[in-house]
């Protein structure tokens, strides 16, 4: 069974709006190394209709950008995409599945069907997720921005505290900091390898 990793841009303040931060190619390419360690993609609608709105076109060579960002999008059009959602059942983009059916089985077998692990990239959906103990590590780059403003991390809340332990740091040229992080062992047995 692969490990799920929630990875996120988020800035000093915890805000995660998808248009805070740094969008440069040293990000993207940060972004790509680690979606290519992992086997799957794992998103809510709201998440994945905002990349599916933009990305399979830089893809497909329709919008000009770095030779970093393409990359970016021709590795994330080729990685399958699991959409949990109870209102949208179609998903088009290449490689698109729906996670059906109640949270905890599907999300169980998308992690069965991908060894080689799933990188989770929604807010909201990710802290559903931690409800349910199946969050196993984190990746959040985080970047010197103090935004202000919401949305923010776990901004729903949690049932209990989360300790986690680190297993690296590296900060970027641009400023930002990439965190890796495992639940930690002593976490009052809420580790789980589902």
């Amino acid at each position: 069974m692969g490990i799920l990793t929630f990875s996120i841009n988020v800035t000093l303040d915890g805000c995660v709006d998808h248009q805070e931060g740094i969008a440069d190619e040293e990000t993207h390419a940060f972004f790509t190394r680690l979606m290519d360690e992992g086997g799957a993609m794992l998103w809510g609608r709201h998440t994945y209709e905002m990349m599916e709105s933009y990305w399979p076109a830089v893809a497909r060579g329709e919008v000009e950008v770095p030779p970093a960002i393409r990359e970016w999008a021709v590795s994330l059009e080729a990685k399958p995409k699991y959409v949990v959602s109870s209102t949208r059942k179609d998903f088009p983009w290449t490689n698109s599945h729906h996670v059906a059916g109640e949270l905890l089985t599907g999300v169980k077998k998308v992690k069965d069907a991908n060894p080689a692990g799933v990188l989770l990239g929604s807010g909201k959906l990710a802290a559903e997720l931690d409800r349910l103990d199946l969050i196993d590590e984190y990746r959040f780059l985080i970047h010197p921005i103090i935004a202000g403003h919401g949305p923010t991390l776990y901004q729903s809340g949690l049932n209990s505290t989360r300790r986690l332990e680190l297993v690296s740091a590296k900060p970027l040229r641009n400023g930002a900091v990439a965190m890796h992080y495992r639940r930690a062992t002593n976490d009052a047995g809420n580790v789980s390898r589902r």
